[in-house]
């Protein structure tokens, strides 16, 4: 459980941050002026009242003891989980003394014990095992089979779309716009494959683009061919590669994998938005088994998902694989305790150790756009208007990608670093390399950078 006498660095608060504007409006509150009644006790459980606008202060309460990660409640307006109020709250608290010890109040206690309550009663649920009146296997069989003869008619116009576009050339694709893309992507939304849905809109959006962008183009259209002949042959396929078209297709799946329990590294946690859903990302390695796993969570738009665990920390717990060649994404399964502090790294490599990792799972994912790493010892460095991370021992470097020489990560990567190598957690693929997570190369805390 997190105790009272267990704190958190203001980095690891931050990065449960919704967003940049969370972050720093958060940051602002993270002093004794507009805080009363503040406290926390060895349950784990922050509480404190809020000077806002209004008569009243705003109650938050903030339970460090879920396993799944922190929980929060504010008596605020706002729509982000935390609010600029709960990690207001959380950077008073990591200040070692900032907030006493003592008996919760009635507000924060009748919030915290129901939480727990439906917490035991859900488990409670499950340990008694689904009822006898679950679904029927046979009608979820037809359902599937109906579903998959509507991606197959999808898939097939889709490859009609794409001999037309060929035929006629991409110079084509620049007069056409893209009312055409939308189109076929609401074509393919209706077959119930949001996942060419996806790239097809990708695909609207690469003509008129800057130089080069026929070639872009070209290469996107044949991962789409590609895809589509994936899911036409499937029944060919090896078993591990047909579940991974299937999932790029966008059919849902199941972690069914083994459980697999281990003290697991939080990484990296970083969300990105469309007008329709917020997707979380939030990259785990194992100290035990290695292993480096990837759990999504959503949240409707304008919502952050309600999962969030802070970078840097060890969570006990166990996860569950999705099927797929080498697919990396899990579901988190039991946790043992709550995320606590532990001296754990991921083993580094090279910057061309790299490159060729994710060379290799190309092959088992051809539609793979990047892949977890870990680079050792290397340096930030500028690339006449770009940015690369050099081996500091070697003479190899990887470009930045252009997201991340925008975001301000880049120059908290530059601070850390200031010459000397670091150890820097990203994702790696054909664009580049985007850092999310650092460490100075001597003993230190993990940085975030998303």
């Amino acid at each position: 459980m997190t105790q009272q006498g267990v704190r958190w660095s203001a980095d690891q608060v931050l990065a449960l941050a919704p967003d940049a504007a969370s972050r720093k409006a958060g940051s602002k509150l993270g002093a004794a002026g507009p805080w009363s009644g503040t406290g926390s006790c060895d349950e784990g459980t922050v509480w404190g009242l809020c000077k806002g606008s209004g008569s009243k202060p705003y109650q938050t309460v903030v339970d460090l003891a879920d396993a799944a990660g922190p929980a929060y409640k504010c008596s605020c307006p706002s729509r982000k989980f935390p609010c600029k109020h709960a990690l207001g709250l959380l950077l008073l608290w990591a200040e070692d003394g900032a907030v006493p010890a003592g008996p919760a109040p009635d507000w924060a206690l009748e919030w915290i014990e129901g939480r727990r309550r439906r917490a035991e009663q859900k488990r409670e649920a499950g340990a008694d095992g689904p009822s006898s009146g679950g679904a029927d296997p046979e009608a979820a069989r037809r359902r599937a089979d109906r579903r998959a003869e509507r991606v197959t008619a999808g898939a097939t116009e889709l490859e009609q779309r794409l001999a037309d576009l060929l035929r006629g050339g991409l110079a084509s694709a620049e007069q056409t716009g893209y009312g055409l893309w939308e189109e076929t992507a609401a074509r393919m939304v209706d077959a119930q494959a949001p996942g060419l849905a996806a790239r097809v809109r990708e695909l609207g959006v690469i003509p008129a683009s800057g130089p080069g962008w026929p070639v872009r183009l070209l290469e996107e259209c044949a991962l789409l061919h590609l895809l589509d002949q994936g899911w036409l042959g499937r029944e060919r396929l090896p078993e591990g590669l047909a579940a991974t078209v299937r999932s790029r297709v966008g059919l849902p799946g199941s972690a069914d994998g083994p459980p697999l329990r281990d003290r697991w590294l939080v990484l990296a946690q970083y969300d990105t938005a469309d007008a329709r859903l917020t997707t979380r990302r939030i990259w785990l390695h194992g100290a035990d088994s290695e292993r480096t796993v990837l759990l999504l969570s959503y949240g409707a738009a304008g919502r952050a998902p309600e999962l969030a665990l802070p970078v840097g920390l060890v969570l006990d717990a166990e996860v569950s694989a999705y099927p797929g060649t080498g697919q990396l994404r899990a579901a988190l399964g039991e946790q043992f305790a709550p995320p606590a502090p532990a001296a754990i790294r991921p083993r580094g490599v090279t910057t061309s150790q790299a490159a060729a990792r994710y060379g290799t799972a190309l092959r088992d994912d051809p539609w793979l756009e990047s892949v977890p790493v870990t680079l050792d010892r290397v340096v930030p460095t500028p690339d006449g208007d770009s940015w690369q991370l050099a081996d500091a021992d070697g003479d190899t470097a990887l470009p930045l990608t252009p997201a991340a020489r925008s975001r301000p990560g880049l120059w908290r990567l530059v601070a850390l670093s200031g010459g000397a190598p670091v150890t820097v957690f990203g994702e790696c693929g054909h664009r580049g390399f985007t850092p999310l997570t650092a460490w100075p190369q001597t003993a230190g805390e993990a940085v975030s950078l998303c």
